[in-house]
């Protein structure tokens, strides 16, 4: 079935959810987009005067919503703000889902960074989001491990779809061992911290500002049991927008206090968690630059192109923090970051 065969048929199986609420809209009425996404979903809005509802377009074939149904549950039943599932068909991969507004965590920054309101704005938010971040690494759930080998299977999408088919560059056999030994060290330290919930893409595009209960969390339906600093990378280290070092050190420190008065960390020194933190960034970035590639080459999605520079910056910063990650960090330097501007990122 086309997308626009399957807008049309949401458009119908929300007008019978809306009509099971007592809500009449007129017959010339169709949603509209809410959202881009990175995965095969599409997300769509009904609003009207008084209300507004999201729907949900999952191609069953491509997208399990029942997970995304469940950790919603187990989110509200915490106390976090997360998107209630008034409806859901699992057949046809349509959901009916609160709608946390249209503030974006990265938007609102943004605007901020920009003059268009105070810092101690930015401040408020932060300290939100990882007051819910800590909340939220309390819940415990049957999920899917964080373990060896998915962490292996997303960093192997570097040297797949990034190096080899975005860059162009064929790995000689000891960058291929190079990168084995940044993928064990990134693993060895993934596994020794303490294993949480971990929503998984807890960044500045996924929270929503809400007048109550802040943040609005959304996209979490790849939740899995996880190391205690993924999400707090997530956070801090997003692809989209970068904090300055002061900042980052501030809140990183913050996020530690935190679990440690809740005891989710014990016996850990900040140093540790700093290097857990950094070292969990890599394997995201890793990922990151990996997956927006593939974005490009296999899906037609280009929109992710211009953060990859970023993500290579946060790369080439951490292996120059650490000596085992220094030979990494030259050849990131000497082979990937002039190769960077041979390539077209910004389309």
């Amino acid at each position: 079935m086309s997308s626009d065969q399957r807008e049309q048929q949401l458009n119908q199986w929300a007008r019978i959810q809306l009509a099971d609420m007592s809500i009449e809209i007129p017959e010339c009425y169709r949603l509209v987009p809410a959202s881009d996404d990175a995965s095969f979903r599409r997300y769509f809005r009904y609003e009207d005067d008084s209300r507004s509802f999201i729907f949900v377009d999952a191609p069953p074939e491509k997208e399990d919503s029942r997970p995304f149904v469940s950790i919603s549950e187990y989110l509200l039943d915490h106390g976090l703000n997360a998107p209630e599932v008034y409806s859901v068909d699992f057949d046809l991969g349509f959901m009916m889902l609160t709608d946390l507004g249209h503030l974006q965590y990265l938007k609102v920054i943004k605007g901020v960074i920009k003059g268009r309101a105070g810092a101690e704005e930015i401040s408020s938010l932060y300290k939100d989001a990882i007051n819910a971040l800590v909340k939220m690494q309390s819940i415990s759930a049957q999920l899917p491990l964080y373990d060896a080998s998915l962490l292996q299977t997303e960093m192997d999408l570097f040297p797949d779809w990034f190096v080899r088919n975005q860059l162009k560059l064929e790995l000689s056999d000891r960058e291929i061992e190079m990168l084995k030994s940044v993928n064990r060290l990134m693993i060895d330290s993934a596994i020794a911290q303490p294993q949480v919930f971990v929503h998984r893409d807890y960044h500045r595009r996924n929270l929503m500002v809400t007048s109550e209960n802040n943040p609005g969390i959304i996209d979490f339906q790849d939740a899995v049991i996880g190391p205690v600093t993924y999400d707090l990378v997530s956070l801090l280290r997003d692809c989209y927008l970068e904090l300055p070092p002061d900042e980052l050190n501030y809140w990183v420190q913050n996020c530690y206090r935190l679990m440690v008065a809740q005891h989710i960390i014990e016996g850990i020194s900040l140093d540790a968690f700093r290097r857990w933190f950094d070292f969990m960034g890599l394997q995201r970035q890793l990922k990151c630059a990996g997956i927006f590639s593939r974005l490009h080459l296999r899906d037609g999605k280009a929109g992710y192109l211009a953060d990859i520079p970023r993500v290579v910056t946060y790369m080439v910063e951490v292996c120059s923090a650490y000596k085992e990650l220094n030979e990494f960090g030259g050849w990131l330097g000497e082979v990937i970051v002039p190769r960077l501007s041979a390539v077209e990122f910004t389309r």
